[in-house]
């Protein structure tokens, strides 16, 4: 959680730094080399970026992939870039972040997903690129946070790459957010475009394969990745124009894919966000009240979408993608499920205890639980409702939550069950935690590991393992968890699956310094980890076991301990993803029966 406030707050103090990357410079581009510091020419720019002598990578910080989405361009699919030779551009300093669109006014402002001021003109990339270098594998990152928030800002893969031994290009984009990139409805469905946010995601994949080649990255070994929104946004690539992008990338990576309700574009919700978001901008007696947002200053706009997004139930964001019938034409599980889907490899991951934060934190009684599930499942008749409640029903579940209950984390295979225990809550609390943790992010999960021929499934399990707590796993620069091992472990699980198309590492590399360490050992110096099928859905579970706690207290309700270095010892283990947690395969197979409902 501290990660996600950090992550914050950087990018909105670079944001009041203002932008200081345009800059005379020598027009003449020079090779990339680990010389001075780097150039390279885009044809319609030229970019002079920075050296790190330490990792021996080239940086490239806010290079234009789009043209400014401003006025009329607003609602649009992204232009390329002007052509701008007369100087070349310095591209040493994080672009300037998109407006910020936070979730529900209900979630504490302690959690990091508030709204706040941007600029619309923020289709940057970076990109970070080992020196002299050709033909690398390309990774290629979109950032969650609920279609409304964060940016490329702080997010440094120098570690990840130094890890791998530099065998990767990294690059790492931005997009429009909340109202900017999902505003949906009729009229924007008529003269606009739907998912803007979603193409820019796509326009970015597209400049990989002109340029990457330029940076030493091959363009046909790309990875696409991503967390929580961002690992759905993912799956929205394979899923595009009906699963016809295979020339944009090869694998996917999606930690934490957040699948939340998907409607058509003109379905009454986003409709009645739209209407909204034009009542809140001061549109709404406008004769073409989209063109009267075209119009209409940017500070106003990016207070109209904070304002509806933060109206609605807590942990919800307001602007998300959209059944629109071209770029996306299915439901993602419809899409998932039939397996039309972009992209030859998956690796994908949860975390043990994704219903937390963003799922309510007072919901400890069994009124509450049912309030919950109301709002959160409008079109569910009593009898689904009546059937969920027997699925989520296991010890002291009929029990109102009773604070004097010891909270610990549950083994996945024996004891009790995530249904209702957790470092986090039990009873009643931990029900409502775990309803939201499967059906928007561990289901999904399980479905899209059986969508590809080639697909690896994992649990990040080191405690807390709240959502997001991963992120420090991978953007590990200067990060004190999850334990040096464990960091590297992971990096090297990622590295051997975008350089080498399996995240199967050696068992030297996943027990790191300490021989203590438990891990399941396969053939010729491998850990065994077999790919998911749905006959066999093995997964590994991704643990540590020692260290020193230290408690973090965020707000009343959300307490945890962390534990630091020295002593945090690697312990994985393979698992059968159908019996973990008491049954959580037969769940996520009842999520899929009534994902038309949900709908999802």
């Amino acid at each position: 959680m501290q990660y996600l406030i950090s992550l914050w707050l950087s990018a909105f103090a670079q944001l009041l730094a203002g932008d200081s990357r345009w800059c005379v410079l020598a027009a003449e581009s020079v090779p990339l080399a680990a010389r001075g510091a780097p150039s390279v020419d885009l044809g319609y720019a030229i970019y002079q970026g920075s050296y790190d002598a330490n990792n021996s990578v080239n940086i490239f910080k806010g290079i234009r992939y789009a043209a400014a989405p401003l006025g009329n361009r607003r609602w649009t699919a992204p232009q390329a870039p002007e052509t701008n030779r007369s100087f070349a551009i310095l591209a040493d300093t994080d672009p300037p972040i998109c407006p910020q669109t936070g979730a529900s006014s209900e979630t504490p402002a302690e959690y990091g997903f508030v709204s706040g001021p941007g600029n619309e003109d923020c289709l940057f990339l970076n990109v970070f690129a080992p020196a002299d270098v050709a033909d690398l594998p390309v990774f290629f990152w979109i950032h969650g946070g609920g279609y409304g928030l964060f940016s490329a800002t702080g997010l440094d893969p120098t570690d990840f790459m130094a890890s791998n031994n530099n065998t990767f290009v990294s690059i790492v984009i931005q997009y429009r957010l909340g109202a900017f990139g999902f505003l949906s409805g009729g009229e924007v469905g008529a003269n606009g475009t739907l998912n803007a946010g979603l193409l820019d995601m796509n326009f970015a994949l597209q400049w990989v394969q002109e340029h990457v080649s330029k940076f030493g990255g091959d363009p046909t070994r790309v990875t696409l990745a991503g967390e929580s929104a961002g690992a759905a946004a993912v799956v929205y690539q394979a899923m595009a124009y009906g699963g016809q992008n295979d020339s944009l990338f090869e694998n996917i990576i999606s930690a934490s894919p957040w699948v939340p309700n998907q409607y058509n574009y003109d379905d009454p919700i986003p409709t009645q966000s739209y209407d909204q978001f034009v009542a809140a901008a001061g549109c709404a007696a406008a004769t073409d009240r989209l063109q009267c947002l075209r119009d209409t200053d940017s500070t106003v706009l990016q207070n109209a979408s904070a304002k509806v997004s933060e109206s609605g139930p807590f942990g919800t964001f307001a602007f998300l993608p959209v059944t629109d019938g071209v770029f996306l034409q299915n439901r993602l599980t419809e899409q998932v499920l039939s397996k039309a889907l972009a992209g030859k490899r998956v690796l994908t991951g949860n975390m043990a205890n994704e219903g937390v934060p963003l799922s309510p934190p007072n919901a400890n009684t069994l009124d509450a639980f049912r309030d919950y599930v109301n709002i959160t499942f409008p079109h569910f008749s009593d009898t689904d409702k009546a059937d969920l409640e027997a699925r989520y029903a296991y010890a002291r579940d009929f029990q109102d939550t009773n604070a004097s209950n010891p909270l610990f984390e549950t083994s996945g295979t024996f004891g009790p069950s995530a249904v209702n225990q957790s470092s986090f809550a039990t009873g009643q609390q931990q029900r409502g935690f775990d309803v939201f943790a499967e059906y928007a992010f561990v289901c999904p999960s399980y479905w899209l590991a059986a969508a590809y021929h080639e697909g690896w499934k994992y649990q990040f399990s080191v405690s807390p393992a709240y959502h997001g707590f991963d992120l420090t796993a991978y953007w590990s620069k200067n990060a004190e968890v999850p334990g040096k091992d464990f960091i590297h472990a992971f990096h090297k699980v990622w590295g051997n699956f975008i350089t080498q198309n399996s995240p199967v590492i050696t068992v030297e590399d996943a027990k790191g310094s300490k021989a203590n360490a438990t891990v399941p050992e396969g053939e010729q110096g491998n850990i065994d980890w077999p790919i998911w099928t749905e006959s066999k859905p093995i997964m590994l579970s991704l643990n540590s076991t020692g260290g020193v706690p230290s408690f973090r207290n965020v707000t009343d309700n959300l307490q945890y301990y962390v534990y630091l270095e020295p002593g945090v010892t690697n312990e994985f283990k393979l698992a059968n993803g159908r019996s973990w947690e008491a049954g959580r395969g037969d769940r996520c197979d009842w999520w899929l029966a009534q994902a038309s409902r949900a709908p999802y």
